[in-house]
């Protein structure tokens, strides 16, 4: 299976060329963050995790950037963002709602989702305390069972394999 995955990775010349990774400078050419092993699997998945759970623009360069100073792998941690698509957005969200309000014993407020200034400017403020409350600890909670999960998991695979 990491043998596929690898092949359908972009080449490091790829990486150096692309326009959009320029940003990040020489350090993102560092073939640290697209090693598949234990450790930088583990810390990528708890990464992407965390920030597809945030309800916070560009997951997917934050889940980048994180992944630089953790030394996780890049690859992984941005593909693991894509949890949190337009489909799962509600749900998910809906649910780290919940759970803030749960946590911070507030009643529920009746609420519609409406793309507009109007609705920004009128709801959410009065329910963004609740939903990121909720979705920091669902964050968190799914960071860390995704990384032990993968961590035992690498490790399950690696002695079955050898065997």
């Amino acid at each position: 299976m990491w043998n596929w995955l690898k092949k359908k990775l972009p080449t490091a010349d790829e990486i150096r060329r692309h326009r959009s990774l320029r940003i990040f400078g020489n350090i993102i050419h560092s073939p640290n963050y697209w090693h598949f092993n234990r450790g930088s699997l583990a810390r990528a998945a708890a990464i992407g995790l965390f920030c597809s759970l945030m309800p916070v623009p560009f997951q997917m360069l934050l889940s980048a950037a994180i992944s630089l100073i953790f030394r996780a792998n890049i690859f992984i941690a941005v593909v693991l963002v894509w949890i949190s698509n337009p489909i799962t957005i509600p749900p998910i969200f809906y649910f780290c709602y919940r759970i803030g309000r749960w946590l911070l014993n507030t009643p529920p407020i009746p609420f519609n989702i409406e793309l507009s200034w109007h609705w920004f400017e009128s709801t959410f403020i009065e329910i963004w305390k609740p939903l990121l409350i909720g979705s920091t600890v669902c964050a968190l909670v799914s960071a860390i069972i995704g990384y032990l999960f993968v961590f035992f998991a690498y490790n399950w695979l690696t002695k079955s394999k050898h065997r």
